[in-house]
């Protein structure tokens, strides 16, 4: 299975076209049909010409309706990009666009909808122009009509193409399950839903809620709308909880492999989009299916601190968007690069720290978290998203060598010290 998410300004067709090729109705509430509009995520899935299955998450085009959309693409590697081609590109076009690009989403498909009422090239130029210049860059056109159906077959297909391009997942990652729906079913108890980009799941399987750290345990597996004993990344899964209450998980929680991520308040990030020195004091931080408030300091040029109103479980590598509610703007795509950041107490401290920060890439490494850390658990450095493959200098703390050798230098002569000072000792 590969998972899709729909991206685009409102009415342009995006539940009508994954109606057409799923049979299925992803708008759930009955307010969504009585409006003719996505409000919440939708679900539906469909096979391919190769006998893959791709499953679809139907996000709302409203601006109202952005923090619900976002929580439906954080989680998923691919966007269905779709524009009418009577109304072209228009501004909820662009914020959908800005939002994929801040996440680095690179796996894409361009569809012009409504290609019976309207020549799609015009609609098709404008758009590919604009998804030229983000992180999806170049991408499959295809045009269609949901009412017709000319052009679904070549879609299905070009679906068949993407999914063949799309890294292979890591099975066995540990599970990070960003919730984006949780109801109760009569006699089943707790369920919840989300995307399963990595890792796998199976019935009995003990996890943890990110938001309290408790930990809970898989009674059942649903895949596909089929009772499953274990799932593979990736997935759009549906996991009965045992014994948990409704009230104590909700949409932007998680579900952990127990010890793997640190839940963390505090981060440090690089930031690609407005100056770190122009951002206001507080934004919103979208990561997975989460949107938590954070406040904002500067550190550099495009490197800031965030301070977040509840922790998170996040890793380092790990990409986010921020973004102003109040302006309906995306202020940029995050880099998380310390989920564990020293503290900032003395006079120019933020200048030294954004020294040291951009020496960092984003990507986990042990030898640079040694030296920048001198000495660290390895428990700690693996629930920052950090393989650890040295051997500890003692129970379980791993140390740079340069400043191992130095702590060793500085204890003999220490020790010489005591000896020339105290010699009855």
């Amino acid at each position: 299975m590969f998972v899709v998410a729909t991206a685009g300004h409102v009415d342009h067709g995006k539940s009508t076209l994954v109606r057409a090729l799923t049979g299925m109705e992803p708008d759930r509430w009955a307010e969504e049909r009585r409006r003719g509009m996505t409000i919440d995520l939708g679900f539906a899935w469909s096979t391919l010409p190769s006998g893959g299955t791709v499953a679809f998450v139907d996000v709302p085009g409203h601006e109202r309706f952005v923090p619900n959309m976002l929580a439906g693409v954080g989680p998923v590697p691919a966007a269905l990009v779709v524009v009418a081609a009577d109304e072209g590109w228009m501004p909820q076009s662009a914020e959908h666009l800005a939002a994929l690009h801040a996440l680095g989403v690179s796996y894409g498909l361009l569809v012009v909808t409504r290609a019976d009422l309207a020549d799609p090239g015009p609609a098709a130029a404008r758009a590919r122009a604009e998804l030229a210049a983000t992180s999806l860059g170049a991408v499959d056109t295809v045009a269609v009509s949901a009412v017709t159906g000319a052009g679904l077959p070549e879609l299905r297909v070009a679906l068949d193409r993407l999914a063949a391009r799309l890294p292979a997942p890591a099975a066995d990652a540990p599970v990070r399950l960003w919730v984006d729906r949780a109801f109760t079913v009569r006699g089943a108890g707790t369920v919840v839903t989300g995307t399963l980009g990595a890792g796998r799941l199976r019935v009995g399987d003990e996890l943890e809620l990110a938001a309290t750290g408790e930990p809970v345990r898989v009674r059942g597996l649903h895949r596909l709308g089929e009772a499953r004993s274990e799932v593979t990344a990736v997935a759009r899964v549906a996991v009965n909880l045992r014994g948990t209450p409704r009230g104590r998980v909700g949409r932007g929680d998680a579900l952990l492999t127990p010890g793997r991520f640190h839940r963390t308040d505090l981060l440090d990030v690089r930031l690609a989009g407005d100056p770190a020195a122009e951002l206001p004091a507080t934004l919103t931080l979208h990561v997975g299916a989460a949107a938590v408030p954070a406040r904002v300091r500067p550190l550099g040029a495009d490197t800031v601190r965030l301070r977040l109103a509840r922790p998170l479980p996040l890793l380092v590598g790990d990409r986010a968007l921020l973004r102003d509610p109040g302006r309906h703007h995306v202020a940029g795509g995050v880099t998380v690069l310390d989920v564990a950041p020293p503290p900032l107490t003395r006079r120019g401290a933020a200048a030294v720290r954004a020294a040291v920060l951009a020496t960092v890439d984003g990507r986990p490494d042990l030898a640079g978290e040694l030296r920048r850390r001198g000495l660290a658990r390895a428990a700690d450095l693996v629930r920052t998203g950090v393989e650890v493959t040295g051997r500890p200098v003692v129970g379980d703390w791993l140390a740079d060598p340069e400043h191992w050798r130095r702590l060793g230098t500085r204890l003999g002569g220490e020790v010489a010290r005591h000896a020339r000072e105290h010699p009855l000792e």
